[in-house]
């Protein structure tokens, strides 16, 4: 049986009055590929950010690897070893690529961990040592969302959250981006992936979450749900 690495059971989110997620559930096994698909404002981000502790729970409870995280600090959540690729990059652009990556590895402190986490960055991302020195500010939008992952990755998480990867990328760009986080998977780092990219998503994904509106509408194995008339009508017709 396998190890869940993440749950959520119940989840609440306010904003105010309005209920941003509304009893969620969401079991993400160790070493998976959990996709969390819907539209805009279905809740997707939310749950990240509730998952990673920059958003507060109203109700229910965050468990990683049996632990109970709800509402901990961000840096704590951090620390035990997750990280998230934050939707829009949001990386340092004053900062050259090397001082991006070394922030993502603030939780760290022993120097051959780092050293390994640089080696496997470089490996999926070998344009990042080409540009090591380079102002993180002028990478293209492609070098951009790579270097978003390879800064969390740095953390050497065991659980990766990753929200929009191919938000506003060339095809090209976006099948890479995916291929490496099949490597990833690959190398034992369970993945939670927010997309609306949902066809794209459910081909490497494990199982997949669609949310509506703050609650799961379907939920099930990746290779079940790109075959859901449901799913297909809603999300995968045009792609």
């Amino acid at each position: 049986m396998n190890t869940i690495a993440l749950s959520i059971e119940g989840l609440k989110v306010r904003y105010g009055p309005i209920e941003a997620l509304k009893g969620i559930d969401i079991r993400v096994p160790e070493g998976s590929v959990v996709a969390l698909l819907g539209a805009n404002g279905a809740g997707k981000t939310t749950t990240l950010q509730t998952v990673s502790g920059l958003v507060s729970a109203a109700a229910g409870t965050i468990r990683f690897f049996g632990k109970d995280i709800t509402n901990m600090d961000a840096e704590k959540i951090a620390a035990l070893g997750l990280a998230q690729s934050p939707e829009g990059r949001q990386i340092f652009p004053d900062l050259t690529v090397g001082e991006n990556l070394r922030v993502g590895a603030f939780t760290l402190r022993d120097k051959a961990v780092i050293e390994q986490c640089y080696d496997r960055v470089y490996r999926h991302f070998p344009i990042l040592k080409e540009r090591y020195k380079q102002l993180a500010g002028t990478l293209s939008g492609g070098e951009l969302q790579m270097l978003a992952i390879a800064r969390a990755l740095m953390s050497n998480p065991k659980v990766l959250l990753l929200d929009e990867p191919s938000l506003g990328l060339a095809p090209l760009i976006v099948r890479s981006i995916f291929g490496i986080i099949e490597e990833i998977k690959k190398e034992g780092t369970t993945v939670v992936i927010v997309e609306q990219n949902a066809l794209q998503t459910l081909k490497i994904a494990d199982y997949g979450y669609v949310l509506e509106l703050g609650e799961i509408h379907i939920s099930g194995k990746a290779s079940e749900l790109i075959r859901d008339e449901r799913l297909v009508e809603a999300y995968l017709g045009t792609q």
